[in-house]
């Protein structure tokens, strides 16, 4: 099993300054495959016992290695070893913190209040398939609300977001994260689907998603999960403003806040879904925080004004 730092980007200056030392590299690609002692590494790296201590410290005041004081045949020695075998930088963090004028809102992909689901179709949780692979019966069984990792050939799910934002005040945007990729049987990279957002039951608008990404395991996925199926997706940000429908950025549709008809409901109707009639019926697999490559939930932000700051 991989050890595995997942740096924040606040984290990654001293871990890059311990790195930018060719041999420092070197001695922590060799502390992975075996501890070794200062003398070994001396050895190793034809550098005097000086110049391996100063590598070493500085790898691990970085975190990246470890030091311990074990007997030897001539007293104690100093043993390295090697803390991670991967380290990743997330430079996307998602879940920014929430601003004055926001709010934001996670939703576990299995708490979702409606569906209607196609095999191919399932539920994985953290630790198991919950209920039975391509049944749709299995997305009512109790048990739903720990999915990690949902995913259909047609169909939909839809969620329920509470409106936090204060009674004084006016949407500006919502932006919805989440990971998610196509569905094919077991996974293809080259494998289009047409995935549909709706939300108060107006069709915002539909993303094509390239592929369904297997045969290299997802960060967060569990080592119990077959590599040789679905393992990530893509990050995508869905954002409606007064302007229109955007995704990562670019346009998407004109869809504005006002079509949204928001604050009718104590809540905001969230479907997720792939059209019987789409030009590409290729599934959708949607992720939670323990699978797939982002620790994140779908994750729901809602920007406003206070209407005494509008005049």
């Amino acid at each position: 099993m991989h050890r595995e730092w997942r740096l924040k980007i606040d984290q990654f200056e001293p871990v890059a300054k311990a790195l930018s030392n060719r041999a420092r590299i070197d001695i922590l690609r060799a502390l992975q495959k075996q501890p070794m002692n200062v003398n070994e590494i001396s050895q190793r790296f034809n550098m005097p016992s000086s110049s391996a201590t100063v590598n070493i410290q500085k790898l691990e005041e970085a975190g990246l290695i470890r030091t311990e004081l074990l007997p030897g045949s001539r007293g104690s020695q100093k043993v390295c070893s090697a803390v991670y075998d991967r380290l990743v930088i997330d430079m996307t963090y998602p879940e920014r913190e929430e601003e004055e004028n926001s709010v934001l809102i996670p939703m576990p992909i299995g708490n979702y209040v409606d569906c209607e689901v196609a095999p191919t179709c399932g539920l994985l949780s953290e630790t198991g398939i919950i209920g039975l692979l391509d049944d749709p019966a299995s997305f009512y069984e109790p048990e739903r609300t720990q999915a990690q990792l949902l995913w259909f050939r047609k169909g939909y799910v839809e969620y329920r977001f509470p409106d936090k934002t204060p009674s004084d005040s006016v949407v500006c945007a919502l932006e919805l994260t989440m990971e998610v990729c196509s569905e094919a049987p077991l996974h293809k990279r080259d494998w289009p689907s047409d995935i549909t957002l709706w939300i108060n039951g107006v069709e915002v608008g539909t993303w094509m998603s390239p592929g369904d990404f297997g045969g290299e395991r997802g960060i967060l996925t569990p080592e119990w999960w077959d590599i040789g199926s679905t393992q990530y997706g893509l990050l995508k940000k869905w954002r409606i403003n007064g302007t229109g429908t955007y995704i990562d950025g670019e346009p998407l549709s004109p869809v504005t806040l006002e079509d949204l008809h928001l604050h009718r409901k104590p809540y905001l109707s969230v479907r997720l879904g792939v059209k019987e009639d789409a030009d590409n019926v290729g599934g959708l697999n949607l992720f939670g925080r323990r699978f797939g490559n982002y620790e994140l939930d779908l994750l729901l932000r809602m920007d406003f004004q206070r209407k005494r700051d509008l005049f």
